[in-house]
């Protein structure tokens, strides 16, 4: 062991040993925390398909819609994927105007930090400029309010 590694009264791993086990895996060993993600992702796509929200109470209600009567940013998500699981875009569209964007972004995270995985590397989040940040929360809240005026029908769940 190398005494210049050696502190007061412990000592330090060479280089190699010193990386920690998720740096060291790659291949199939690395991949399966994102592969159980993408697992939960496809499951829940298979449930809101067998068992449809648009039912009435099949998954509850949206406790902000309970509360106050306002469609909230997420309502009618559940029933986006349902129509998206069914190759409805159109209709996918109508319930929540977010969800495929959403769920594309998704599968593009999913499958990237899969691959990163892989390959041995950190899985990469992602950064968003603080205008843009700012923007999206200014464009979500147009979203809600417009969705719950009258000018807005287009924009409430189907």
């Amino acid at each position: 062991m190398d005494i210049a590694r050696i502190g007061p009264g412990l000592a330090t791993a060479p280089d190699a040993e010193q990386r920690t086990d998720a740096e060291q895996r790659t291949g199939w060993r690395a991949v399966g925390l994102p592969l159980l993600v993408a697992g939960i992702g496809v499951g829940i796509g298979v449930l809101l398909h067998l068992r449809d929200p648009h039912v009435e109470g099949s998954y509850g209600t949206c406790p902000v819609y309970a509360l106050t009567g306002w469609y909230c940013p997420g309502c009618g998500g559940m029933r986006a994927v349902h129509n998206l699981t069914e190759g409805q875009i159109i209709d996918a569209v109508q319930s929540n105007l977010l969800a495929i964007p959403l769920v594309l972004a998704f599968a593009v995270w999913v499958t990237d930090w899969t691959i990163r995985a892989w390959r041995g590397q950190k899985m990469r989040l992602p950064s968003i400029s603080r205008i843009t940040m700012w923007t999206f929360f200014g464009l979500l809240a147009v979203y809600t309010v417009l969705r719950n005026t009258p000018w807005g029908t287009l924009l409430t769940p189907v």
